[in-house]
């Protein structure tokens, strides 16, 4: 595929006129801007410093390095090479005198998903002129976005987590109803086996814990350290998967209970953790194709549900998360807690919607689903999200 085929230069002209900036300029150092390259389409070694300006007028001009060039090939404008320094600075310089740019940056770091470029290079294009704005409504519009591929590979991988979980967690009960011990990094075997059954491809194995494990959002079992499962506890599944690298993961939680009669406040936190999930959901429903609505106010709807039920200590992260093709991807967050991200949700984003509830040394709950928002309105998969504990 040629750098930038498909590209939508039209809409970039569009909304450049809109944040008053005459270009947007890419950067990429080592991988430390993802959009950077997702938005270029570049693969390559990416070991020095590439520039890449999308004009409101004209056409795109990349500077890259001179053992680098390769990485450019095809791309539909002029690519100016460096080596030196002071050739990057003869470049560079000229490039952006006098522009307003923009650039993935974050005021005060308010959104560190979309700060992905060092001060010391604002501070080098300043220097030489520029005025660097925030990108943040081109990185939702351009980067953030699935393809018809990617969501087809998620709603697939969506549907087979769904199954692995469930089946994950009914085995564990049984197990315990037979005498067997069962222990956290026993279901996350399990779990890891049906993902090569399946071909699905993780980053890393899913997250399980029991009980008090359970308070702990990001749990992580080790083998000789993990829990032993017992009758009444708590169980929670965390698992993320995709068809392949670099694709557009599905991540789910799900949660079980150890018997048939938990206790009222177990049930009370899965409903209320339920509720919030449920009411940004319904948020988003009814604003969508009437009114904008963004990731802090699906944030707010969630965590006024835990506030409500007098648990809102005990949920200290936010909503839910970006998801392209990084699992925590550069798109708008529910988020109004960590950060403010007041980005607008558009059609072709995707994201997780996933309150909790942890309560220490006790036991935590986590409901997520995710969402993709189509055309025609919000998807969520997987088809058949979880209602009601499994009674394990």
């Amino acid at each position: 595929m040629a750098l930038l085929e498909g590209f939508d230069f039209a809409a970039l002209r569009d909304l450049l006129g809109d944040i008053g900036a005459d270009g947007w300029l890419l950067y990429d150092f080592h991988g430390v801007n993802p959009v950077a390259t997702r938005v270029l389409g570049i693969h390559g070694m990416g070991t020095r410093r590439f520039f890449t300006l999308l004009p409101r007028a004209g056409k795109p001009v990349a500077v890259a390095h001179r053992i680098e060039l390769a990485s450019f090939d095809g791309f539909p404008g002029e690519v100016r090479p460096y080596a030196a320094w002071r050739e990057l600075d003869a470049v560079l310089g000229p490039l952006v005198k006098g522009k307003t740019l923009a650039m993935e940056v974050s005021p005060n770091d308010r959104v560190p998903y979309l700060d992905r470029v060092p001060h010391g290079v604002v501070q080098m294009l300043e220097g030489f002129g520029a005025r660097v704005v925030p990108s943040a409504q081109l990185v939702t519009r351009f980067a953030a976005r699935w393809s018809p591929e990617e969501l087809t590979g998620h709603r697939r991988a969506a549907e087979a987590l769904a199954a692995i979980a469930q089946d994950a967690l009914r085995w564990a009960g049984a197990e315990l109803a037979r005498g067997v011990d069962v222990r956290e990094t026993t279901v996350q075997r399990r779990v890891m086996e049906a993902f090569g059954r399946a071909g699905l491809i993780t980053d890393h194995p899913p997250i399980v814990g029991f009980q008090a494990n359970a308070a702990n959002p990001h749990y992580d079992p080790r083998e000789g350290a993990d829990r032993r499962l017992q009758a009444g506890e708590v169980l929670l599944l965390d698992l993320w998967a995709g068809p392949g690298k670099g694709s557009v993961f599905a991540d789910q939680t799900w949660m079980g209970f150890a018997g048939r009669t938990p206790d009222a406040e177990v049930q009370r936190v899965w409903e209320t953790v339920r509720g919030a999930r449920d009411a940004a959901v319904a948020l988003l429903r009814e604003r969508w194709g009437h009114a904008p609505v963004t990731g802090a106010e699906l944030d707010d709807a969630a965590r006024g549900v835990i506030s409500k039920a007098g648990y809102g200590e005990s949920f200290p992260h936010r909503t839910g998360h970006s998801i392209d093709r990084d699992l925590h991807g550069s798109g708008p967050h529910l988020d109004n807690f960590e950060t403010a991200d007041d980005r607008v949700l558009l059609a072709g984003v995707g994201f997780s919607v996933e309150p909790g509830i942890y309560l220490a040394q006790r036991f935590g709950m986590r409901s997520e689903i995710n969402v993709f928002l189509g055309e025609t309105g919000p998807e969520v998969t997987p088809r058949a999200p979880q209602t009601d504990l499994l009674l394990v």
